[in-house]
């Protein structure tokens, strides 16, 4: 049975951290609010350039947003 892989990610924690909304967020990389709720919720997969916009926006690495979670 093959595994199921989900992205797991850490923006919202980010982006409160740092304090800022969804919109503010989306702004400073150049894409919709909508985007960003997107990918915060796991409804949308990040294309290898947004992950790499995002890391950049919270001097982070791509692997301290992103994590694969393999489950059966």
């Amino acid at each position: 049975m093959p595994l199921a892989v989900i992205l797991k990610n850490n923006l919202k924690t980010e982006r409160e951290r740092l304090g800022i909304t969804q919109a503010t967020l989306a702004e400073t990389i150049g894409v919709s609010r909508k985007t960003i709720n997107t990918i915060e919720n796991s409804v949308f997969v990040p294309s290898t350039i947004l992950a790499l916009k995002l890391a950049k926006a919270f001097d982070r690495q791509v692997e301290d947003l992103f994590q694969l979670d393999e489950t059966e």
